[in-house]
């Protein structure tokens, strides 16, 4: 036997129950300020005794706005995506919206055509695109989408774009070490396709070039402990290498763990410097020196940029940087003398 369904309370039943038209309960219900103060706490009393809930649709049809902002992103593992987009769904919620995540099979025009195309069905009052790597076909352009904001991207002289200072964040980094009295830095960089270690790399070439100090080739990682730990064994092998800027922290700690292994102590015969400064390198055995990105910041900065066009219904381009601070600990220190 089928259970009966239970019966949707309406606008009607509000207002049977208030004493009030149902015109009244649908301006208590879209804060209408023409309504006095007991009637409208008379038909809030109604509602939560019948346990009445708007009707969203019809809301988002009356309003022109369905309170959903979309996230497009082609990386939902790596430690920075992951912290930015829940920055972004935080910011979103404090505005009572919600959060629609689509996530691409491939940095193709086609795949990023069909997720906006998807967004449009959704009725989507915006979206944030997460284009952190470089495409993966020669044809590859941003739709055009009159609500949009670009994270960690090279498209901020025509679109709006926040990113980190991913430049100053690693310039601080090198001068650290060199300040420190390092003839040199070593650079284990992240993958090729990432705009963020574009930066970071040619950041890092900058300030070496600009001290007159010589530039060691890089060595390439992929933003894994893994890719670190194979870096630091090839580094390692040339005793006259005494500091070490990684890209990101996670590259850094399996160095740090070649380091160990190579029976190079840290940081009296060897320097470390990070990226990103994640709650892991507090508690390592070594506390990591690291270049602090502000995940939670770029989450709000790229909402609040967001929910400024979508209410003007201007374009704004142009970058927005959020600054990086270096947080000094255990790892880096003087390189021992002769």
């Amino acid at each position: 036997m089928s259970t009966p369904r239970r019966h949707r309370v309406s606008m009607a039943d509000v207002a049977a129950a208030a004493g009030v038209s149902a015109q009244t309960v649908s301006r208590v219900s879209n804060h209408h300020p023409g309504v006095t103060e007991p009637t409208r706490q008379r038909v809030l009393a109604a509602m939560k005794d019948l346990g009445y809930r708007p009707n969203a649709a019809a809301r988002a049809l009356k309003s022109g706005s369905f309170r959903t902002i979309g996230v497009v992103m082609f990386d939902v593992v790596s430690t920075g995506n992951n912290s930015v987009l829940a920055a972004v769904n935080d910011a979103v919620s404090e505005r009572g919206f919600t959060t629609a995540l689509l996530t691409p099979r491939s940095r193709t025009r086609a795949c990023l055509s069909s997720a906006f195309e998807r967004l449009d069905e959704l009725s989507v009052d915006g979206a944030v695109l997460m284009l952190e790597v470089s495409p993966d076909d020669p044809g590859f352009t941003v739709p055009d989408y009159d609500n949009l904001v670009i994270v960690d991207s090279t498209l901020g002289g025509s679109r709006a774009v926040v990113d980190t200072d991913q430049e100053g964040g690693a310039h601080s980094a090198v001068e650290h070490l060199l300040d420190l009295g390092h003839a040199t830095v070593h650079h284990v960089t992240g993958p090729a396709s990432s705009y963020s270690a574009q930066r970071r790399c040619a950041a890092w070439r900058a300030a070496l070039t600009e001290a007159g100090r010589p530039v060691p080739q890089e060595v390439r990682g992929d933003w894994t402990p893994a890719s670190g730990y194979a870096a630091g064994r090839e580094l390692l092998r040339d005793p006259s290498c005494t500091a070490v800027f990684c890209a990101n922290d996670e590259m850094a700690v399996g160095l740090l763990r070649a380091a160990a292994e190579a029976g190079r102590r840290v940081p009296e015969e060897l320097s470390v410097v990070g990226f990103d400064d994640i709650p892991l390198v507090t508690y390592l055995p070594v506390p990591l020196t690291t270049v602090h990105q502000d995940f939670a910041e770029m989450g709000r900065v790229a909402v609040d940029r967001l929910m400024r066009i979508i209410a003007t219904g201007e374009a704004d381009p142009g970058a927005r940087l959020v600054g990086t601070r270096l947080v000094r600990r255990a790892s880096t220190a003087p390189p021992v003398g002769p």
